[in-house]
């Protein structure tokens, strides 16, 4: 399966839905059979559901695969000055309870496969197994407390926390920021444009022009509360995708994969050589992803 598969996949949406909770309307994608069983995908923070379009032709014929928006992201609701992991695990365990109705796979990227690991260790009934590409897998504890210092990403999110405002109120069209962004350092280095597929772009212009871009202050304020404890065990069978350490903006960290392999013999580590952060909008390693996903789906059956 040669990496150009993806070059012009476009997800093929049955149901776009929500879900009302105690105090915020979430918004979904729905596509497949709704009696396969069930895969959930989550975005990283600033992005939405849309950036696992491209995913949905290759997983719907068997699954039914339904993408979440967080709150503060995409189509769903807003909850200003209440964004945090404490939430984004409220989302996705709404999900799981009362639309999938039943132990799921759940893939995630950076704040949705740290989301992901947190459902799967509080939850485990919710949850078959997780595929976490890039996640934060921070704890309480005293090397955890300075987060990710250094990381190209932080900077990146300074800039949309202004940016973004502005570029929303000025009612810009996505097919112009995407021409914009195509110039842009990604946090890796290589411009978005030469380091990115087309709709990977494409999603990325449109969840910034739908983002509360308030869901930044609690990372860039340095008060994201931790839910995930990795001195636990992650109880299901799982596959960890981390970004190359050698890169700027990874950022699970090779002491992140060591705490993972002590305390959780059921989940496999990997380290994706010469990747950052972005793996599945990654021109050169989106075909990892799907690998794993895949992978994991077959040792399940």
């Amino acid at each position: 399966m040669g990496v150009e598969l993806f070059t012009d996949a476009r997800a093929s949406t049955v149901h776009q839905v929500e879900l009302d909770t105690r105090d915020v309307t979430l918004h979904y994608e729905d596509d497949g059979d709704p009696d396969a069983p069930p895969i959930l995908v989550l975005h990283g923070i600033t992005q939405s559901s849309a950036t696992w379009g491209w995913l949905v032709p290759h997983l719907a014929a068997r699954h039914r695969v339904v993408r979440l928006d967080f709150r503060g992201h995409g189509r769903s609701g807003r909850t200003p000055g209440r964004y945090g992991f404490r939430g984004y695990v409220e989302d996705a365990t709404a999900v799981c309870e009362r639309v999938l109705r039943g132990p799921t796979v759940i893939v995630g990227h950076s704040l949705g496969g740290g989301t992901a690991a947190a459902v799967a260790q509080a939850r485990p009934d919710l949850v078959r197994g997780v595929v976490l590409e890039d996640p934060p897998l921070l704890g309480a504890g005293a090397e955890d407390v300075a987060g990710l210092p250094g990381n190209s990403l932080l900077e990146g999110f300074r800039l949309m926390r202004e940016s973004v405002p502005q570029l929303q109120a000025a009612g810009m069209a996505p097919a112009e920021l995407v021409e914009t962004l195509r110039g842009v350092p990604s946090p890796s280095g290589p411009a978005f444009g030469e380091l990115s597929y087309d709709d990977a772009l494409d999603a990325m212009a449109e969840a910034l022009l739908q983002l509360d871009a308030t869901v930044l202050d609690p990372v860039l304020e340095g008060r994201s509360e931790p839910v995930f404890d990795p001195l636990r065990e992650l109880p299901v069978p799982g596959i960890v995708l981390a970004a190359d350490p050698a890169m700027s903006d990874a950022v699970t960290r090779p002491q992140d994969l060591d705490r993972l392999r002590k305390h959780s013999p059921l989940v496999e580590c990997r380290v994706v050589t010469g990747s950052g952060h972005l793996i599945h909008d990654s021109r050169q390693h989106r075909q990892v992803v799907l690998d794993a996903v895949q992978e994991l789906l077959a040792r399940l059956t």
